[in-house]
């Protein structure tokens, strides 16, 4: 008889107890580092009198593309795609920052180029994050090279 009763006590224990185990358990881990990448490039207008834009990104001190190709050409409302760049990708600390520069480019030496803007993924922004979690960085870059352009470029932000 007394070994339902301990039983009992015992299954009623363990109902009290679970709840509070959960209640106390830590909130989703905080990220200490992201993987930030090119995630999507959007022409509006291109800063060549020509009609089309020889696009580099430099980030962390590499041009991209940078194995491929010496540029990715944009025109007026074309679309780009991060491998049309060769993936531009950089890893920071939640305490870092990273830009990634849209560079033009002119041949037939394929540098730096002149700078278009730039978009940065901010370590604070990282460590809001919960570890798996995303988040989506886009900013429109706009000015006059030889003539008015405007690009929309967005970044993807990964927790690690």
């Amino acid at each position: 008889m007394h070994s339902r009763k301990v039983i009992a006590a015992l299954a009623l224990a363990g109902g009290l107890v679970a709840p509070m185990a959960l209640a106390a358990t830590p909130a989703a881990a905080m990220a200490g580092s992201c993987r930030v990448e090119l995630y999507d490039i959007d022409a509006g207008n291109v800063a060549d009198r020509d009609g089309r834009d020889e696009l580099r990104f430099l980030v962390d001190g590499n041009l991209f593309p940078r194995i491929n190709a010496n540029y990715f050409g944009m025109n007026a409302g074309d679309d780009g795609d991060p491998g049309d760049f060769e993936g531009p990708t950089s890893i920071i600390l939640s305490t870092q920052d990273v830009d990634f520069d849209l560079r033009e480019v002119d041949g037939p030496i394929w540098g730096q180029g002149d700078r278009l803007g730039t978009v940065t993924a901010l370590g604070s922004t990282c460590a809001g994050l919960a570890t798996g979690a995303t988040r989506t960085i886009t900013r429109t870059l706009t000015g006059t090279e030889q003539t008015a352009y405007s690009y929309v470029v967005s970044l993807e932000m990964t927790a690690l």
